[in-house]
């Protein structure tokens, strides 16, 4: 018998609304004040925690193969049927952003945020629907 902690799993889904409300204000902005690109750097960094928490509490509750890495979670995710290919593919990046975002801040590496923002949010939806239906085909209760 598994033990999946359903409840902190959707716990954090339930942020992604915000989320998304955010990184698709400031991605159609052009010229970014300084709070709006805090604002778009603060979701990018959220969206990487919500994914590799949820894919922790999906690793350790299924007793899934360890991961070594932030990378790693989306990996087995994505083995284990829970992602689909496009995500696999599109939060590979996203948590690749997570060294800059958290430890490189001071960096000059904004570049590269806008195109990913702009496949973030219809991805982070997809992922909460294909996590919540992951649950339910295994039969996790609510």
């Amino acid at each position: 018998m598994y033990y999946v902690n359903r409840e902190q799993i959707e716990h954090r889904l339930h942020v992604i609304p915000e989320l998304v409300q955010v990184l698709e204000s400031t991605t159609a902005l052009q010229d970014k004040t300084l709070i709006e690109r805090y604002a778009e750097e603060r979701s990018l960094h959220l969206a990487i925690e919500i994914v590799t928490d949820v894919g922790s509490y999906l690793i350790d509750g299924f007793i899934m193969r360890d991961a070594s890495s932030y990378e790693d979670i989306v990996n087995i995710m994505y083995d284990e049927k829970v992602i689909d290919e496009n995500l696999h593919k599109i939060f590979t990046e996203l948590v690749r952003m997570r060294r800059p975002l958290v430890q490189e801040y001071f960096d000059d590496c904004r570049k590269g945020y806008h195109e990913l923002t702009v496949q973030i949010s219809a991805s982070l939806e997809r992922f909460s629907h294909k996590v919540l239906e992951y649950l339910d085909k295994e039969g996790i209760p609510t």
